[in-house]
């Protein structure tokens, strides 16, 4: 025991010196393309995306330190990914009724649904989903 109390005395020293040192990359930066593999629920995306854009019903969404596009479609885009996840939303229990409506999400919501991409509906057919595009400092006005 008496040969760890000089090691958690140096941990919060340690950890403070990784939290400020800076990302240094360790060489030229790689401008060669990334690479992708087929992904079937990516369709989805593009589709609630390019309804998103062709009706306008996107827009900027930040916090202090995140900026995001946010797409919502509408229709059958929505209800296709809300469909889709079905078997996500179990597995990882993203599945949530509040204010009215069923909430299925890529991911469990643990605070609020920033950032989040989520569909939902009210049982009544109007499905709506939300997709968020991190975009960064280029999207401020």
């Amino acid at each position: 025991m008496r040969h760890l109390k000089p090691l958690a005395l140096l941990l919060p020293a340690l950890l403070a010196a990784c939290a400020s040192t800076p990302y240094a990359p360790t060489g030229p930066a790689d401008f060669s393309p990334i690479a992708t593999t087929p992904a079937p629920h990516a369709r989805l995306y593009a589709d609630c995306i390019g309804q998103a854009a062709t009706a306008g019903t996107y827009g900027r969404a930040h916090d202090a330190d995140t900026e995001m596009v946010q797409f919502t479609c509408t229709g059958a885009p929505a209800r296709a990914f809300y469909d889709a996840l079905a078997a996500r939303s179990a597995e990882v229990g993203s599945e949530v009724v509040a204010n009215g409506r069923t909430f299925r999400s890529t991911n469990r919501i643990i605070a609020n649904l920033f950032g989040a991409d989520h569909c939902s509906t009210g049982g009544a057919g109007d499905y709506r989903c939300s997709l968020s595009f991190n975009a960064g400092e280029f999207l401020k006005p």
